[in-house]
């Protein structure tokens, strides 16, 4: 089953203006369907393709890469020849897909772009784990796009529910609530999105499956393998490190600082020591960081703090498979307390995780803030996200305060206001109401988070 992806456009865009000067290198976690639009892409795109997985590439294949590299002539007659395609200087496109599994493909791009002949896209995961590039040179003729498992946008358009997006989106433009009947139809699909997430084979098990959550969730855990398999392949340095911290992110997120405590891990380690395990879960892409900002600027990344980091799961529906047991799920119990707006079960962790999810896919880099009173000797004032609009001629931060439940306050979001008003563009409060302004603050249905 094939699904609309927002990447698309930008691989069009690639080529149109930089294929012939750019390798593209698309990076992105296991399974979330990189190879399957780079060679849809190929296909509607290109007179042909030829396409290299390194997962299964024979020997023929990387002896080509290894002796050949200076008689490209030779080099691209064995690649027609071991794969049965014809390929047309100007017309074709070479892909590399799983390029992190043989590295020498990746360091042959310099020469191969500067042939000019074809043109070429690398796919991959832990592409820039050291491991996997600590015996090549990188080239400069590559340019790197990140990708997502699919947003909350791209899952509507899988539901045929594009024509409610639209409405969405005109209302986020207006800020005025949607209509009440369709906010409802809205928020229900957000839970569904929850509950399956948003890599392809689980919304496609659950289309397959009239709308059954079970299918999809064995499509997950079958995911959670090969990231674990992923890990136990890691450096043997920190590879302990990762599982730990891995198979721990629920708990972390059920507390109600989200934060990471390195002392339920190890009641003797600091962050330096696990700076290699963030890094690597980071470049992964299996998980979304989240730094604290002790100055909370335009400059979001001078004033991170990196001994103080939420870790939030990549794709919300995996955490669910994570932190649910299968018996928990197949008795039904989660699905019908998310479905019937009990979206308040640990303490918000899987609406929070949707939340930093959606923003991740909108290209930003998370931070949150916290400021710390003496006199109480506790945080007195936390704030769940901040953004930032990036532009230097009219710089703004954008704080952002998460709310599951149907009450709450927002005192630390009015005390950040007033301590910090001049640099805030916007402060948005995400709860699960319809849109509504307050003074200061836009509040805003989640799955209005896409708009941002």
């Amino acid at each position: 089953m094939l699904f609309k992806r927002k990447i698309y456009e930008n691989l069009l865009d690639w080529k149109e203006h930089s294929a012939g000067e750019k390798a593209l290198l698309i990076e992105g976690a296991r399974r979330i369907g990189k190879s399957t639009v780079v060679e849809e892409f190929g296909k509607n795109e290109y007179k042909s393709f030829l396409l290299i997985d390194f997962n299964d590439a024979g020997e023929v294949v990387k002896n080509a890469f290894e002796s050949y590299m200076g008689d490209l002539d030779t080099f691209f007659m064995l690649l027609q020849a071991e794969y049965g395609v014809n390929l047309y200087p100007g017309e074709s496109l070479v892909i590399f897909d799983e390029v992190q599994r043989f590295p020498k493909a990746r360091q042959s791009i310099k020469r191969l772009v500067k042939d000019g002949r074809y043109h070429y896209i690398e796919t991959g995961s832990l592409i820039s784990i050291r491991e996997n590039v600590k015996d090549i040179s990188l080239p400069s003729e590559e340019r790197t796009l990140k990708m997502y498992p699919m947003d909350f946008e791209e899952f509507c358009i899988a539901l045929g529910e594009e024509k409610l997006l639209e409405y969405i989106k005109s209302c986020f433009e207006k800020l005025v609530p949607l209509e009440e009947k369709l906010h409802h139809k809205a928020m229900l699909l957000f839970k569904q999105y929850i509950l399956v997430g948003g890599m392809p084979k689980s919304v496609a098990k659950y289309l397959e499956n009239n709308r059954t959550f079970l299918e999809p969730d064995a499509e997950k855990r079958d995911i959670l393998e090969l990231y674990r398999n992923d890990i136990n392949k890691a450096d043997a340095k920190y590879r302990s490190k990762i599982a730990s911290v891995f198979e721990q992110i629920p708990a972390f997120l059920s507390r109600h600082e989200k934060r990471v405590r390195l002392s339920n891990i190890d009641g003797r380690s600091a962050y330096p020591a696990y700076e290699d395990t963030f890094g690597w879960l980071k470049e992964s892409m299996m998980v979304n960081e989240c730094f604290n900002c002790s100055d909370p600027n335009v400059g979001l990344s001078i004033n991170e703090d990196r001994t103080s980091v939420k870790c939030y799961m990549g794709d919300t529906g995996l955490l669910i498979s994570l932190a649910f047991t299968p018996s928990e799920i197949a008795e039904g119990e989660l699905y019908k307390q998310v479905l019937h707006d009990n979206l308040s079960i640990n303490e918000g962790m899987i609406f929070e995780n949707a939340i930093a999810q959606c923003l991740a896919a909108n290209g930003y880099k998370l931070f949150f803030y916290t400021r710390y009173s003496e006199e109480k000797h506790r945080n007195d004032l936390e704030i769940d996200f901040i953004i930032s609009n990036g532009s230097k001629i009219k710089p703004k931060i954008y704080p952002i305060e998460v709310k599951s439940g149907k009450r709450y306050t927002t005192a630390s979001l009015d005390a950040f206001i007033k301590l910090y008003r001049n640099r805030i563009g916007r402060a948005y409060v995400i709860h699960t109401k319809n849109l509504s302004v307050k003074d200061d603050v836009v509040c805003i249905p989640c799955y209005m988070t896409m708009c941002i």
